[in-house]
Formats: C-alpha cells, sequence, structure tokens
C-alpha cells in the first residue's frame, strides 16, 4: 500500500491513459477493497469453519485449477507472440504508449495478468473451506496480496516494455503450478505419479534470480525505464528468494530427528510428513510384526494372513 502511494505522488501526471477506463483501472480504491477484503476473509473465515466440517471441493478444484491453466497459457502466447511480433528486445525495452496493435495486445495481455493475481485469491479461500489452515503461510499471504496490488501500478503506469518479461516468464511457471494442483484435486492414486512438487519451488526461485540479473542489466545499460521501479523490483524479488529459500529448506532439505525406539504411530505420522507414507513401501506392516515365539505355529499362520 505504501508502494502504491509513493507511485500515486510521483507519477500522478503521468498515468497512462490508454487504459484508464479499463475495469479497475480507472482507480487504485477498488483494487484495494478486493485485497482488503480477502484479508478480512484470511481473519473471519477460520473462525466461521471452527467447529464446522471442512468442504471437500474436489470438482469444484479440478475446474478451478485446469481454468488457471488456460489463463496463464493464454497470457503467455499473448505476451510472447505480441512482444515478437513488436520486435521487442528482452534487454532494455521502453515503454511504447501508442496505439499500436501490438502494444495495445501487450497491455491487454498485462491486464489479464493483472486480473489473474485477483482470482488467486481463491487459492486461500479453498484453503479455508477446506481447513487447511497449515497451508496459509506468511508465504502465501504475501504472495499473493502484494502481487495483485503492485501489478494495478504496472498496468497504470508502464503496462509494456520492460515489464513483460517478469510477467511472461511468471505466467508460464503458473501454468506448471496450477497443472500440478489440477493432477493432485483428483486424488491419491494420481498424486503418487506427482514426484516434481519440489522443482516448482525451484523453478521459481530461478525466476526470481533472473528478474535481479535482468533487471540489474537494465539498470547497467541505463534503460529509459523508471529507475525507481527496477530498485523496488530488485528489493521485492530478494524477499521472495529469501521466503521461497526458507520453505524450500523446511519442506524439502531439513531432516526430522530420527529417534532410536518410535512408535509404530509415530513411524508413519512422519512418512506421511515427509511426503511418503510408511505403509506405502511396506514399512507399516514391519513395524507393526511383533516376535511370538510362544505362540503355535497355526496361530502365527493367521496372523500372517491376517497382516497380509
Amino acid at each position: 500500500y505504501f508502494c502504491v502511494l509513493l507511485l500515486i505522488t510521483k507519477t500522478i501526471y503521468i498515468q497512462y491513459k490508454r487504459v484508464q477506463k479499463w475495469p479497475l483501472m480507472d482507480s487504485p480504491l477498488p483494487t484495494l477493497a478486493i485485497s482488503s477484503s480477502y484479508l478480512l476473509f484470511l481473519w473471519l473465515g477460520p473462525k466461521y469453519m471452527q467447529g464446522r466440517e471442512p468442504f471437500q471441493l474436489r470438482k469444484t478444484l479440478i475446474v478451478y485449477n485446469f481454468s488457471m491453466v488456460v489463463l496463464n497459457f493464454f497470457i503467455f502466447k499473448e505476451l510472447f507472440l505480441a512482444a515478437r511480433a513488436a520486435n521487442y528486445s528482452y534487454i532494455c525495452q521502453p515503454v511504447d504508449y501508442s496505439d499500436d496493435p501490438n502494444e495495445v495486445r501487450v497491455a491487454a495481455a498485462l491486464w489479464w495478468y493483472f486480473i489473474s493475481k485477483g482470482v488467486e485469491y481463491l487459492d486461500t479461500v479453498f484453503f479455508i473451506l477446506r481447513k487447511k489452515f497449515s497451508q496459509i503461510s506468511f508465504l502465501h499471504v504475501y504472495h499473493h496480496c502484494t502481487m495483485f496490488t503492485l501489478w494495478w501500478i504496472g498496468i497504470k503506469w508502464v503496462a509494456g516494455g520492460q515489464s513483460f518479461f517478469g510477467a511472461h516468464m511468471n505466467a508460464a511457471i503458473h501454468v506448471l503450478m496450477y497443472l500440478y494442483y489440477g493432477l493432485a484435486a483428483f486424488g491419491p492414486k494420481i498424486q503418487k505419479y506427482l514426484w516434481w512438487k519440489k522443482y516448482l519451488t525451484i523453478i521459481q526461485m530461478i525466476q526470481f534470480h533472473v528478474t535481479i540479473g535482468h533487471t540489474a542489466l537494465s539498470l547497467y545499460s541505463d534503460c529509459p525505464f523508471p529507475k525507481w521501479m527496477h530498485w523496488c523490483l530488485i528489493g521485492y524479488a530478494l524477499t521472495f528468494i529469501i521466503l521461497f529459500g526458507n520453505f524450500y529448506y523446511q519442506t524439502y532439505r531439513r531432516q526430522p530427528r530420527r529417534e532410536t525406539t518410535a512408535k509404530p504411530g509415530k513411524a508413519l505420522h512422519n512418512g506421511a510428513f515427509n511426503g511418503a507414507l510408511a505403509s506405502s513401501n511396506g514399512n507399516a506392516s514391519k513395524t507393526d510384526e511383533k516376535p511370538a515365539g510362544a505362540e503355535s505355529g497355526r496361530r502365527k499362520r493367521k496372523g500372517r494372513a491376517k497382516r497380509d
């Protein structure tokens, strides 16, 4: 919100007239109202769901996630083809405020990218309705809330030029991300094949490093694009590198403490936490086995058959 106010006071006289009449672009108030409503639901939603059964929403999630795949692929395709038709440079591309059809196409694709960030608020809504509160981390809320709010600035004043680079890269990554979520929504029969989840996080972190490198190159080459925006983007990307790096370490690199004598129930819980249930590879049955030398052979056979 501070960045919104900063931009309004700094560039109030050079606003981008071409997008002024586009939905949500005439004033920052609707965008701020949507973001504020999101934060309000983030506070009230868990209170409402307390004591209620979680919604399953399986079909809803499948439709939603694959719809987001289509939307992000459309955004990526439009930005890539329009930028190519306009002979965009991947090193330095100033904003062209003319009514050139390719420039208008780039601006329209960036507006859809901004809208997609508002639609992504539903990610959190579904988490709350399904009572997946552990998924709503600071990183999750920070990413969703700031992206939608700050991209209003980008569409209002710089819908084109250098802005296309990060948007079309991020849209491509979100195609893969929502494809993963959509497949995971089908249940355990499909989830066991989704071994590539951690690589999505790695790709996202690479994206932020590329963004910093691309922005630094623009500053070095004295690209005619608002320099204060470049510096803000570098700082913003650094926050994501820190937050996503911490998420990756906590989720995939940090090893849980092993206990020499663990109860069967606890072993199963730790297996589920690490993404591989002990029962899936036979460890659960081995854990449950106990010596029974005093039992008769018939009793052993019955016990073995029962475990099988």
